[in-house]
């Protein structure tokens, strides 16, 4: 993937039109036997995901839902492999905390997925907590966004 491409990145609001593109950047969706791209196309229905796109495409998407506790929820972060340590994740995460419409933001990752947690480090979220037995052998990290209502303001 062209670097210079990263120069134009952008992020909006995804909708339908996006389902089967985001379907195809995504590997799990491409070889689960249609579970994710089944919750792509809900999202995409639902004004629930934000995409990040460049002059050659998309190369991420990120879903943020509100039935956390009726708090915002980072779902699904998804970067393109090839599109991977060019900031998309990092811009994925800031529009999703300025687009935030609840006081609270979480996500979480398993323990094992130290890019992602890195990745929420270097952006200002908080480890709150750890939950074992939704992965066997993998607990979940939640996270929380320290300042949803200063994202809004940048």
């Amino acid at each position: 993937m062209n670097t210079d491409n990263f120069r134009a990145l952008s992020v909006r609001a995804g909708g339908a039109v996006d389902a089967e593109a985001l379907v195809i950047l995504d590997p799990v969706a491409r070889s689960d036997g249609g579970e994710r791209r089944g919750s792509i196309e809900r999202w995409c229905r639902d004004g629930s995901v934000l995409v990040a796109g460049t002059p050659a495409g998309l190369v991420g998407y990120c879903v943020v839902e509100y039935t956390f506790f009726e708090q915002g929820f980072v779902t699904m972060l998804m970067v393109a492999e090839p599109a991977r340590g060019h900031g998309v994740g990092e811009r994925l995460l800031r529009a999703a905390a300025a687009s935030c419409q609840t006081v609270k933001l979480f996500t979480s990752t398993n323990l094992s997925n130290h890019p992602m947690q890195r990745l929420l480090q270097r952006v200002g979220w908080q480890p709150v907590g750890m939950v074992h037995g939704l992965d066997e052998g993998d607990p979940e990290v939640f996270y929380l966004c320290t300042s949803p209502s200063t994202e809004r303001a940048e």
